[in-house]
């Protein structure tokens, strides 16, 4: 099994290469997998169900991993919302009984972001996750990968934290303190990524979606939908290539319209998948964009059979594709006529 999962690696190399020999990666998802991941209501006392749903979804995973022959690698997460680190400096937390949490801004000026402190990380609602993580391993074995905690951006961060009303107006009026509550965040969230890989390793699965990454760092980054391509190099360019400088190679999932932004995206440093998926978009165009330049996973589906979708796209782009099959057998049926195709 170890080598079965160490060459899915080794192809993902050399995709992130944009090696011309592999181009075209695959994930098929089974529809009826009864393990469902518990919505993380509860930060601690919902912990033991999280750990416990963690190591049975990667069980499972590695047993299909013998007898699924695509490019999926197994992986266990803690699970998080998008509101872990808004949580740390003060957001209250939604927890809805049907959807992922989501934080409350609680800023309207720049004399409030200015009041903000910076927690200690062994201090912050955050640590309980290092917690969760060493009991997964503990449980799932060294040789497991993590998935990455859902991380936004500092900035995207910051408009977690700062009332989007008034926040985008702020960069106009009072651009300095914008930067400042995002430098806040940035010391917080850089103490506890440094502690994730000094803890577990540089290798991880990206929280969204879920592709594999040998080393680097994977992010969100939707804010920049909602900003012109000089604020993008103004506010959010120097913090990506701060993050690329100290981590290495980088992954971005963008769920934004942010056309505009692609010749920035360009800029950003050791750039190495792309997860962009606005809505109700024909993604070939932003595919065919950046070919040559990054590897991609879009979500895109084609047109006719599954099997036929990588040959209605550039032959030359390196691109990631999801499936999904309803059960085991019609998953390693399409398996096997998506290797044919792409054969």
């Amino acid at each position: 099994m170890n080598n079965v999962i160490q060459a899915k690696k080794d192809k993902y190399i050399k995709f992130y290469e944009l090696d011309p020999n592999v181009k075209k990666l695959f994930h098929i998802h089974i529809a009826n997998n009864p393990n469902v991941k518990p919505m993380p209501y509860l930060r601690r006392e919902n912990m033991q169900g999280r750990i416990d749903s963690a190591v049975s979804s990667y069980e499972s995973a590695m047993s299909r991993a013998d007898w699924l022959n695509d490019d999926f690698i197994p992986y266990a997460t803690c699970g998080t919302g998008t509101e872990i680190f808004a949580e740390a400096f003060g957001c209250q937390v939604m927890r809805p009984d049907n959807t992922m949490p989501f934080a409350m801004p609680f800023i309207t000026e720049a004399a409030e972001a200015a009041k903000i402190k910076i927690p200690k990380l062994e201090d912050s609602t955050l640590y309980y996750l290092f917690e969760m993580a060493d009991k997964i391993k503990e449980k799932c074995g060294d040789e497991a990968l993590l998935g990455l905690v859902d991380v936004q951006t500092p900035m995207d961060i910051a408009a977690l934290i700062w009332d989007k009303t008034y926040f985008f107006a702020a960069m106009i009026d009072e651009p300095e303190a914008v930067k400042e509550l995002a430098h806040k965040i940035s010391q917080l969230y850089f103490a506890f990524f440094d502690e994730w890989f000094r803890r577990y390793g540089p290798e991880f699965i990206s929280h969204c979606p879920d592709y594999y990454m040998p080393s680097g760092f994977t992010y969100s980054e939707d804010e920049v939908g909602a900003v012109s391509p000089k604020m993008f190099e103004e506010f959010f360019l120097p913090e990506l290539i701060e993050i690329s400088d100290r981590y290495g190679n980088v992954g971005m999932h963008c769920c934004a319209h942010a056309r505009h932004q692609w010749e920035n995206f360009k800029k950003i440093p050791n750039l190495k998948m792309i997860n962009y998926v606005p809505p109700h978009v024909d993604l070939r165009e932003s595919i065919e964009y950046f070919t040559g330049v990054t590897a991609m996973f879009p979500w895109w589906s084609g047109s006719g059979g599954p099997e036929t979708w990588f040959s209605q796209l550039n032959e030359n782009s390196h691109v990631l594709l999801d499936f999904t099959a309803q059960n085991e057998e019609e998953a390693k049926e399409l398996a096997d006529k998506i290797n044919k195709a792409l054969a």
